[in-house]
């Protein structure tokens, strides 16, 4: 059933996942201050967003040279890019402003013009002999496909529909990628040394997660990489559910996801877009919900990979165990998954196993119900567990991908273990370059392999108890 609105209420205005180089000074409180010059008023989300796209570090360099950013459709995503491109021209930036289709470059051109004569500026015409243009003056050209708009002070932005070869031999200090789920690798070929010349480059992207039928492979690609901590000087912010649902009536994911819900954007608009089709299910949870679907990416360790560390038979097992992971004769490290159940189910099913075994630790992680298992295993006189840390995550997860590489890990081909551990990717942890990971497929559970490292890592750092010899 879904829950009642309340009243007053808002969009989140935080992005649910989001990757933001610290920074100390931005340009967005200005930029922000000229946009609403022209009586519009920047909802506190796209605040937020255009401060951390304007960051800057020393030299006043862009601290993000590229930004990437995700929001559902209708909650005006478009408006950080009118508040870039209006900051932009009144600092004389020369702008390319891209888009998929010619609709869309010439919609953008059109408004921008509007929000420049809204902020005070002035369309001049053909201007008679030796009069001196004011300083707020701006010309257009309107040629379909070839629209321009040029300020007095040499601000100029270009808006262009993007083709595989669109854009070469010419330069620019901001390159704008507008539905950024339909830009492919050969658009990318012919953008991307664009803004090379510049003194101070950025690139910003701007869309929806791609569908199924989406062009583009560029946008998904970013993403991955930056949320994992692998790009270079850039940025990302998305509002989005983690995974697919069926419970598309339910409020609190409409809020969660839509951060313009409850100002410019109603709740009757997104009820009237549910319906009880089936097969629009995924549509829903896409473009309204903001569903990353991770259309043919590969996975972080690949099923060869995990196959070549697969055992003929059962090794020999020398020393205790630790949680899921046993050291073998060889001096390898012999893992399994024991079983896997939801919070709900409680903990009562993990005691049969945690008293029966010779267990030398058991690491536990995720704070979500972590005090109730210390208590539960403090009553039944069981050592306390190991608490992970994100530190000790980070380590184990370094730990996981050299073993991976250097083969000191064996298993066994547990079906529920390598569906899950072969349908991953990195995500980053913490702000000093450390990973986890994720899954990239629907009903693929990656507490498995979570649980996996956290045990391979504790049975490889374990250091058994010598015993004392006494000698007369």
């Amino acid at each position: 059933m879904a829950k009642a609105s309340k009243k007053n209420r808002t969009g989140r205005q935080e992005p649910v996942q989001s990757f933001i180089l610290p920074y100390r000074k931005s340009h967005g409180r200005e930029a922000v201050e000229l946009y609403q010059r022209t009586g519009r008023k920047a909802l506190p989300w796209q605040k937020n967003l255009i401060r951390d796209i304007l960051a800057v570090g020393r030299g006043g360099l862009w601290k993000h040279q590229k930004f990437g950013y995700s929001v559902p459709r209708r909650n005006g995503k478009s408006e950080a890019i009118f508040v870039r491109e209006l900051w932009g021209l009144d600092h004389g930036e020369k702008i390319c402003h891209t888009a998929h289709r010619t609709t869309t470059s010439h919609g953008a051109w059109v408004k921008l013009c509007q929000l420049l004569t809204a902020a005070g500026y002035i369309e001049l015409g053909r201007k008679k002999k030796d009069e001196p243009d004011p300083e707020n003056g701006f010309r257009t050209n309107k040629q379909n496909g070839l629209e321009r708009i040029t300020l007095v002070n040499g601000g100029e932005i270009h808006f262009r529909t993007r083709t595989p070869n669109g854009g070469l031999g010419e330069g620019f200090d901001l390159l704008i990628i507008d539905e950024a789920q339909e830009y492919t690798t050969a658009q990318e070929s012919a953008l991307i040394y664009t803004v090379s010349d510049s003194k101070n480059p950025q690139t910003l992207f701007c869309g929806t997660p791609p569908t199924a039928i989406s062009s583009g492979d560029v946008f998904l690609r970013m993403r991955n990489a930056t949320l994992a901590g692998k790009s270079y000087e850039t940025g990302w912010a998305e509002w989005s559910i983690p995974e697919q649902t069926e419970d598309i009536h339910n409020r609190d994911l409409w809020y969660q996801t839509n951060p313009s819900l409850g100002y410019h954007l109603q709740e009757r608009v997104i009820q009237s877009e549910i319906s009880d089709d089936k097969a629009r299910l995924t549509d829903f949870n896409i473009q309204r919900l903001g569903l990353w679907l991770q259309y043919n990416l590969k996975s972080a360790v690949s099923a060869a990979e995990w196959e070549a560390l697969r055992a003929d038979s059962p090794p020999e097992l020398s020393g205790p165990a630790l949680s899921v992971a046993v050291r073998t004769a060889d001096d390898r490290i012999f893992v399994e998954c024991i079983d896997c159940r939801p919070i709900r189910a409680g903990n009562d099913w993990m005691f049969p196993w945690l008293t029966a075994g010779n267990w030398a630790s058991v690491t536990v992680d995720g704070a979500n119900g972590e005090s109730i298992l210390v208590n539960h295993m403090k009553s039944m006189r069981l050592h306390a567990p190991i608490l992970a840390t994100t530190n000790d995550v980070i380590q184990a997860s370094a730990a996981f991908e050299l073993a991976v590489q250097n083969g000191r890990l064996c298993h066994m081909g547990q079906p529920s273990l390598t569906a899950s551990v072969t349908n991953c990717d990195k995500r980053a942890i913490g702000s000093g370059g450390g990973f986890g990971y994720k899954s990239i497929k629907d009903g693929v559970d990656i507490t498995l392999t979570e649980s996996m490292i956290l045990a391979f890592h504790a049975c490889s750092v374990y250091k058994p108890k010598k015993k004392q010899v006494l000698s007369y």
